[in-house]
């Protein structure tokens, strides 16, 4: 049994639409978090951060945003969304997987709340603009992160990028506005978005 705790229009929406493009079989646990339900003792049983996403597979719990993605991808291998162990693309899908989590998004949020990074040896990034530029040359090689094949981590990338540009928070080049497209124009994205809003309008 897969279960991902949820709420609509947050970190956990990739995973939802991750979980669409497996073709899983998973319970969702929607959680309002206007109402503060993510601090629940019940939920914070099983994630003491009361963050989602969260997963509960078979008794196992995963948090984490590219731990899940990496467990949900490598639990349905016939779906080839993530090069396993001697796959010549293996590396570069765990790089651009925790690039994400330790990189980008500490150094988008830096930005956005107008952080100072600290001294470039302290910072788990170093410099904002050479985390932008190294996505860009990634990118435009196109027409997915790890070229031509899709995996879970475009998931995750294509999702973040869309939010993020939409906010102002990564500049509006190119390859970054044509990729966070393609992710969306995905059907598995498209359903979720469109569910997404009608869960955020009963919870408002």
């Amino acid at each position: 049994m897969l279960t991902l705790y949820y709420a609509p229009m947050t970190r956990a929406t990739g995973v939802r639409i991750l979980l669409e493009e497996l073709g899983a079989d998973y319970d969702l646990h929607v959680m309002n978090l206007r109402r503060g339900e993510q601090h629940s003792a019940d939920f914070l049983a099983v994630n003491p951060l009361g963050k989602v996403p969260t997963i509960v597979h078979d008794g196992t719990v995963v948090t984490e945003q590219t731990a899940i993605y990496q467990y949900l991808a490598e639990i349905f291998p016939e779906r080839g969304l993530a090069p396993l162990p001697g796959d010549p693309l293996r590396g570069a899908y765990l790089r651009w997987l925790a690039f994400y989590g330790a990189s980008f998004e500490p150094a988008m949020v830096d930005k956005h709340l107008q952080r100072d990074a600290g001294q470039t040896m302290m910072s788990p990034y170093g410099s904002g603009d050479a985390v932008v530029d190294a996505l860009e040359r990634q990118l435009s090689a196109g027409p997915f992160m790890l070229g031509e094949r899709l995996t879970a981590a475009d998931i995750l990338w294509g999702g973040a990028l869309g939010w993020m540009l939409q906010f102002g928070t990564v500049p509006p080049r190119p390859a970054f506005v044509a990729y966070a497209g393609r992710i969306a124009g995905r059907a598995a994205a498209r359903k979720v978005g469109e569910e997404d809003a009608a869960l955020l309008a009963m919870q408002s």
